[in-house]
């Protein structure tokens, strides 16, 4: 899977933020994509494996026994646990997903990112990321997927759900997904070109804002509304 510049997830280490279902699964792509995910997050603490999560294990623990991320350690010994979450970004890593919660990735923690060679930050929850940190990474060349394009793979699979519902049918999991992918790149090809159009080609969030927009001021259109 390659971005605008060309990059991809193979043999790149990600920091993935959270443990709760955006995590896991955001997890489990990575390792589909090639990529090696190496911390991952609870309330209360971050494990490091340099040798790669076991997506298992996690999957094991927290969908499983709901238990906390401080018991990976016991299952695989080469990891370390952390308490407290602040210092999970001063990881090395090429990629970083916060999918956890709002605020989670600051500032300072953007600058540490990008001192210490991130390529691409793409969110998994609601506004994971405060202003200052956009800003730094937009300063910083890093290529940044906002939540508003990035996090919307739920919304899409919602609708899916329902169209399987109202249609009497059950599609397999690869279908689903296959589904998905093609729904997120249109999404991505929609922002990108509206950036190209409106002067800020590269800027996913203002990508991403125009492209709503001028969605729905479509449909408005299509329904016969004028503005």
């Amino acid at each position: 899977m390659l971005n605008s510049k060309g990059e991809s997830f193979e043999n790149k280490n990600v920091v993935v933020f959270g443990s709760g279902n955006v995590a896991i699964y955001a997890c489990q792509k990575v390792y589909q994509l090639g990529g090696k995910v190496v911390d991952m997050s609870d309330s209360n603490g971050y494990i490091y494996d340099e040798a790669g999560i076991k997506f298992e294990v996690i999957k094991q623990l927290k969908e499983v026994e709901r238990a906390r991320i401080s018991e990976y350690v016991k299952r695989v010994p080469t990891a370390k646990y952390f308490e407290g979450c602040a210092n999970i970004w001063s990881i090395k890593c090429d990629i970083a997903l916060p999918c956890a919660t709002q605020n989670e990735l600051d500032g300072d923690a953007a600058k540490t990112l990008i001192k210490n060679g991130v390529i691409a930050v793409a969110e998994g929850a609601n506004m994971p990321s405060t202003p200052e940190a956009v800003e730094a990474f937009h300063a910083a060349g890093v290529l940044f997927g906002s939540a508003k394009a990035a996090n919307t793979d739920g919304v899409a699979t919602s609708g899916l759900e329902k169209s399987q519902n109202s249609q009497r049918l059950s599609w397999s999991f690869e279908e689903v997904d296959a589904k998905l992918k093609n729904i997120m790149d249109g999404i991505y090809k929609s922002a990108y070109e509206a950036s190209v159009e409106y002067g800020c080609a590269g800027n996913l969030v203002a990508d991403a804002n125009i492209a709503g927009f001028l969605k729905v001021a479509e449909a408005m259109k299509a329904q016969g509304i004028c503005y």
